[in-house]
């Protein structure tokens, strides 16, 4: 029977057991669709990262749920590349083949990871505040008054997020979220899940602190997500939340109320880049299920 590594690196931190937990299987060459999707329901973190090679980049990595592929993952690939740097396979700046498109990664020296995004998109909505509270099970006036200048939106910078600004760190604390009205509002707006933030922040130097809800994908609640954190600082930009005084770089908390603290660093120059740390807290060994007969043939 065969056996491959496989990793847990904890995103965007660098304390083991916090931030965002992603699989990691370095050499995923080889491995069928059936294969990866069934050693990323096996790791049951939100993403799985299967780092293989490519004939159009430095590297390629297709990312698993635990019930579906996706085509990017913010911090399955900052895990990645944390686990490279400390390999001292990564330093610099490299290629990466996604599902999305070619993107540029920078490793720094000390390990934080840089994931250039897509070019952001941005549309705004209208779905009506009592449905999407409703869903978020949060104070429709709260959703409502706090999105008098930042309005409900999705947008995507690889990945589609429903941005939904609310009044205050409590508001998101106390929110109760119904996941299959979360799912149906996601499907009916075309987005990966719902980004509930305030500016609100436990930390006097982040800029907002956020919850992420994608069920529809299999991940009820995203401790940090990268990708949803790159939506959020073009959003942001986008509807001049800060004036003509755009920071240069935002600082996203989020992870705090599943017990997942970690932060998301991103910096919007003439493209969207997502940085944070990573930390191996797991290395190990799976094995690898058989193939089903119809895709060894097809290979």
């Amino acid at each position: 029977m065969e056996t491959i590594r496989v990793l847990q690196v904890d995103a965007f931190t660098d304390e083991p057991l916090t931030g965002n937990p992603a699989g990691v299987v370095p050499n995923a060459d080889g491995l069928s669709d059936d294969q990866m999707q069934a050693i990323a329901a096996e790791m049951a973190v939100s993403e799985t990262a299967f780092l293989r090679s490519s004939e159009t980049a430095d590297r390629r990595i297709r990312y698993f749920t635990p019930t579906q592929e996706v085509d990017l993952c913010g911090h399955a690939t900052i895990g990645t590349f944390a686990h490279l740097h400390e390999e001292g396979l990564a330093t610099g700046t490299t290629t990466l083949e996604t599902n999305v498109g070619t993107l540029e990664i920078e490793v720094a020296d000390d390990g934080t990871v840089w994931m250039t995004q897509d070019e952001p998109t941005i549309r705004e909505i209208d779905v009506g505040y009592d449905r999407v509270a409703d869903a978020l099970g949060v104070d429709r006036a709260a959703l409502e008054g706090a999105s008098a200048d930042i309005p409900l939106a999705v947008s995507s910078t690889g990945l589609p997020f429903l941005i939904a600004p609310i009044t205050y760190l409590s508001d998101v604390g106390d929110a109760a979220p119904d996941m299959a009205a979360i799912e149906a509002l996601t499907d009916a707006v075309d987005a990966a899940g719902v980004y509930l933030f305030t500016f609100d922040a436990l930390e006097a130097e982040s800029t907002v602190h956020g919850r992420m809800f994608a069920p529809g994908a299999g991940v009820p609640e995203d401790p940090v997500t990268g990708t949803a954190s790159g939506a959020v600082g073009a959003y942001l930009d986008r509807f001049g939340a800060f004036d003509d005084d755009l920071p240069e770089e935002l600082r996203l908390e989020q992870g705090h109320y599943v017990d997942r603290p970690g932060i998301v660093r991103v910096r919007l120059d003439d493209v969207v880049r997502v940085g944070g740390r990573g930390v191996t807290a797991l290395d190990g060994s799976i094995v690898v299920p058989e193939a089903d007969e119809d895709e060894i043939l097809e290979a």
